[in-house]
């Protein structure tokens, strides 16, 4: 299947949001208030003159999908960018073709195309800034064998969704990262 195939596969913003049954309501509040910075204005013109499409590998009980998805749509918004989301776990063929690191199916991976459905660039799962983040918090967890692991596991993941969900210096982060990934 080639990438106009899965583009149109995919579900538009509204199915996908009215599907979601994890992380809606954190997804939902970052959109309504992350908003583009004028900085970013000769990026999402150069972004519109190539005409892209977006296909988003996601999943609704992924933390950085909550994160990623909600700053994706006000960059496509503003780059007058379709958006079309392709469940990962339903699409382990496209999925495959993706993986972060050559093994990992992490999500949400971004797939910008043109008009002939060529891949123009590709971008996720996390900005390197919060690929830090997040390295640092794991580093800190006791190793997978202590009695206290899940625990403190699911204590830092939560955290990471809440800072996720209020900490705008996090969402605009992301935006550079997805703009310099597909305006070079």
């Amino acid at each position: 299947m080639d990438l106009n195939e899965w583009f149109e596969k995919g579900l538009t913003t509204e199915e996908y949001i009215s599907s979601m049954k994890t992380n809606k309501e954190g997804m939902v509040i970052i959109y309504e208030r992350f908003s583009l910075e004028e900085g970013f204005k000769a990026k999402l013109e150069a972004m519109k003159q190539k005409n892209l499409r977006v296909i988003v590998l996601t999943e609704d009980w992924c933390g950085d999908a909550m994160l990623n998805n909600p700053v994706l749509l006000r960059i496509a918004e503003a780059a007058e960018i379709e958006v079309s989301f392709v469940l990962r776990d339903q699409n382990l063929e496209l999925m495959d073709q993706y993986l972060t690191n050559g093994t990992s199916k992490a999500i949400p991976i971004f797939i910008f195309i043109d008009e002939q459905g060529n891949e123009a660039a590709v971008w996720g799962p996390r900005a390197p800034e919060v690929q830090a983040l997040v390295d640092k918090g794991r580093a800190s967890l006791p190793s997978q064998d202590a009695p206290d692991f899940k625990e403190k596991q699911m204590l830092l993941y939560r955290g990471f969704g809440e800072k996720y969900q209020s900490d705008e210096s996090i969402w605009k982060t992301v935006a550079s990262s997805i703009l310099a990934a597909v305006i070079k």
